[in-house]
């Protein structure tokens, strides 16, 4: 098979990485930082979902099918390289960058392949733009890691403000019509001094949304499988679906969370992260990491309780196993942390009307416990 690659006019590199929520614009200002240029193939799409099924093993989870299908996207787009996140541990990801780059070599792709080891914090960074850029220079590559981090921490916090105002929205649409707008202004900005003031300008525009202040409003935390969490086609845009009926989502797991626990050494840390918090709170129902989010989803429904939450959705890919560990630990929390789990397991073969039903049935669950919680709180006052 023949890709249809494009010859770049100034000669730049293009690489191209797959798409998780909006992890595109943090990782594209670091590549024009040192002159690569960023190549975004076609959001997912069930176009993508379909050229990765296809050439994916049948029991393989769904991140992986998007991925390659993301890769297929890009390299027939005419990107050189596709670069794929890998880590060490339990979890399958640290296997799947050399199935992907096997998948891709048996289809007769001829796009080079490299891997940006997380895990090795800075210096992963940092080796990773000194292969893709034939450069050496420690300055250049502290202005881009720094861009690519900012912006991440702005765009999850974008999230989470698109979050609120969609929950309370007058006229359903408006705040992601203003997401849209906010988004710009982040992804326009090409250094920190720029960026704080995108931030200010994002945060103004999301303030011109109409809402009912007087709404009765739902929260609901959002743990899992951190792709899934994060990436609106995998999970169907679930938070879009919860803002429809009332209910403010916080996704327990980020991008920003990841990078301020792998990524940011620990004397630049502002208070706990959020693996610092999974190892105090997941005890003693998990005592050690067994592998991809299971930690930190069970700590997540504890610290979901603490705060007194109305209810928390787990979401998993099929045959992911250590969420299938976490779901399995879920029951023998009952005793310590009353909340409404709601587990959400997700494949290729996932449908909307079923889904659906499933979240408005566990809205309609969590406003009845509300209530009725608020009439045992004032029948006792």
């Amino acid at each position: 098979m023949e890709n249809s690659k494009k010859i770049n006019k100034d000669g730049r590199k293009k690489v191209a990485f797959p798409h998780m929520g909006t992890v595109s614009i943090a990782w594209a200002a670091a590549l024009k930082k040192i002159g690569v240029e960023p190549f975004i193939p076609p959001y997912t799409s069930k176009k993508t979902l379909s050229l990765g099924t296809k050439h994916s093993p049948e029991a393989i989870c769904l991140p992986y099918k998007l991925i390659l299908g993301n890769f297929i996207e890009a390299i027939e787009g005419g990107t050189d390289y596709v670069a794929m996140i890998t880590s060490p541990g339990c979890c399958r990801l640290g296997e799947y960058g050399n199935c992907i780059h096997s998948a891709l070599i048996d289809l007769g792709y001829d796009a080079k392949y490299i891997e940006l080891t997380l895990y090795d914090g800075i210096k992963g960074m940092y080796d990773f733009l000194k292969k893709i850029s034939g450069k050496n220079d420690p300055i250049l590559f502290a202005r881009a890691i720094n861009i690519a981090i900012r912006k991440m921490f702005a765009l999850d916090d974008l999230e989470n403000t698109l979050s609120y105002y969609r929950a309370r929205e007058i006229n359903f649409g408006d705040a992601e019509k203003h997401f849209n707008k906010a988004l710009k202004y982040i992804k326009d900005a090409d250094n920190t001094r720029q960026l704080k003031k995108a931030r200010k300008d994002a945060m103004a525009e999301m303030q011109k949304v109409e809402i009912d202040s007087k709404r009765e409003v739902l929260h609901v935390d959002l743990t899992g499988e951190i792709y899934l969490v994060c990436d609106k086609f995998s999970n169907q845009d679930i938070t879009r679906e919860l803002g429809k009926m009332g209910v403010q989502t916080r996704r327990s797991l980020t991008i920003s969370g990841f990078i301020k626990d792998a990524i940011i050494p620990e004397a630049f840390r502002k208070g706990e992260t959020h693996l610092q918090r999974a190892f105090r709170m997941a005890k003693p129902y998990l005592m050690r990491d067994i592998g991809g989010d299971s930690l930190e989803c069970v700590s997540d429904v504890a610290y979901a309780n603490e705060r007194g939450i109305d209810g928390i959705i787990h979401i998993s890919p099929f045959t992911c196993m250590p969420e299938i560990m976490s779901q399995n630990i879920f029951p023998a929390m009952r005793e310590n942390c009353d909340i409404p789990i709601l587990p959400l397991i997700m494949d290729e073969q996932t449908g909307k009307a079923g889904y659906l039903t499933r979240l408005e049935a566990f809205v309609d669950l969590m406003r009845r416990r509300k209530r009725k919680l608020a009439k045992e709180k004032e029948s006792v006052g």
